[in-house]
Parts: structure tokens; sequence; C-alpha cells
């Protein structure tokens, strides 16, 4: 049976606990195994957390999560009305050779979230920035 949970969250990092405690209740009722509850929970604190840090700052905008679940595949859309930035051109790719300490901070995020996601896809539309992420439950 698919079932779709929506949310719209305050751009505030406190906003991202509310955000795990519903993907969490959803999970269960959906029956996720715990690892792919954990992949998509932190899939989906790092893209929350990149639309609160680098799209609004905390400065009290709104932006959606949209998930539907079935059988098959967890489909999970990020919607938020910050400046247009696609990320899968935008982020670039970290270089995992470098050595540490010659490695910027930060950039590691999105690279698991390419990793977790079966397909992952950017669109702008009316304004708004739409990444969606694909994880086959088969």
């Amino acid at each position: 049976m698919s079932a779709e949970l929506k949310l719209t969250l305050d751009s505030r990092l406190s906003s991202l606990q509310d955000l795990a405690q519903s993907l969490d209740q959803f999970g269960q009722q959906q029956d996720w195994p715990p690892n792919l509850q954990f992949q998509l929970r932190l899939a989906l604190e790092e893209l929350a957390s990149n639309v609160i840090s680098h799209g609004f700052g905390e400065d009290g905008h709104k932006f959606d999560i949209e998930i539907s679940s079935s059988p098959e595949r967890v489909k999970i859309s990020v919607v938020d009305g910050a400046r247009p930035y696609n990320p899968l051109v935008e982020v670039p790719e970290p270089d995992l050779e470098a050595p540490l300490e010659d490695r910027p901070v930060g950039g590691l995020g999105f690279f698991l979230v390419k990793e977790i996601s079966d397909e992952l896809y950017y669109k702008r539309f009316q304004g708004k920035n739409r990444l969606t992420l694909v994880k086959q439950r088969i």
C-alpha cells in the first residue's frame, strides 16, 4: 500500500528534530527496515539542513517536504523558495583521495545523499527548487 507524508518546516535548525521524529514515525508505519530508515533519515536531514543553512538561513521562511512510500520505493522531495540552486551541478565532487588535512571542511553531505539515492533529480518550477530523491525498497 502507498502512503504520503507532507510537512512544512520552519527554516530553523531546530526543525530538524521534528523532521526526524516525523520521518521515523512514518517509516515505522510503512515497515521500513532499519537500514532504509537510517539512510533516508541521514539524506533528508542533510538536504533539509542545506536548505536552512545555505538557502534561507534561520530567517523565518518555510519549506516543504513530501514523502511517498510504496512497497517498491520511497520518494522524497524537498521544495523551497530560496534562490535557484541545483546541487547536482553546483556541488563539486569531493576529492576522496586527498589527505584529510588537504580536504576542505564540508562537502561530504551531498556526496552521501548521492550515494544513498537510487535516483536524484532537480527541477526549478514556479520560483521553487525541487530536489527529489528516490530509494528502491526491493
